[in-house]
């Protein structure tokens, strides 16, 4: 099984690179954390909900430790797109500085946003179409920045499993 949902991962790393890019540049990243490493995840964001009181921290965490993979899907060092169209709250694309936030690296381009938010649905719908259970989770991308596991500005985590049932829903805090 653990083979075929990194089998998996991989066309979900294809998935993500190759959709749509703003004005044609690409600064989506993509990680497969497998192993120790999901384990280590998952108990670094238990960690951190019990450390700040954040039940959901916890719960998600519990389910990456319950997860066969995960991949992480983000963006790096993303230039804005040189639209000048406000939405990131700036009126020109010079003026946006991302700077170290309390869990991402922010403002970012909205364009870049959107790129990321397209990768992430063509990575999903890789694992859906080929029957492996996931979700994505903001949570994930929050700890895998904290413990040094991607350099991203901005990166979202997708857990993969395939038990009888999909873990990630009807889950209970």
């Amino acid at each position: 099984m653990r083979e075929a949902i990194l089998e998996v991962a991989r066309l979900m790393v294809i998935a993500a690179k190759t959709a749509p890019k703003a004005v044609g540049r690409d600064f989506v990243t993509v990680t497969i954390l497998e192993g120790e490493a999901v384990q280590k995840l998952g108990e670094a964001m238990i960690r951190y909900g019990e450390e700040n009181g954040i039940r959901g921290f916890i719960r998600d965490g519990k389910n990456v430790l319950d997860s066969q993979a995960v991949v992480l899907v983000g963006l790096k060092d993303a230039q804005p797109a040189g639209l000048n169209c406000g939405a990131c709250g700036f009126e020109r694309c010079a003026d946006l500085v991302p700077k170290e936030r309390r869990e991402f690296k922010g403002p970012q381009c909205v364009m870049r946003l959107l790129d990321l938010g397209i990768a992430l649905g063509s990575a999903v719908k890789m694992a859906s179409l080929l029957n492996v259970d996931n979700r994505i989770m903001y949570r994930i991308g929050v700890v895998a920045r904290r413990e040094g596991l991607v350099s991203d500005d901005v990166v979202m985590g997708i857990p993969l499993s395939a038990w009888g049932k999909n873990i990630y829903f009807d889950r209970k805090e």
